[in-house]
């Protein structure tokens, strides 16, 4: 009986971001460019 939630728990679920194309949390800031709704929020370097 107390392994019984193990099996409920899931992992979550990625969207892609509209802006770079690149997977990110809902209703979260792009790690990848800094977006969310549709305006940079934070600025991201470039690493390449």
């Amino acid at each position: 009986m107390r392994r019984a939630y193990n099996s409920v728990l899931t992992l979550p679920q990625l969207t892609t971001c509209p802006q770079c194309a690149s997977p990110a949390l809902p209703h979260r800031v792009c790690p990848a460019c800094g977006y969310y709704n549709g305006r940079q929020v934070i600025a991201v370097k470039n690493v390449a």
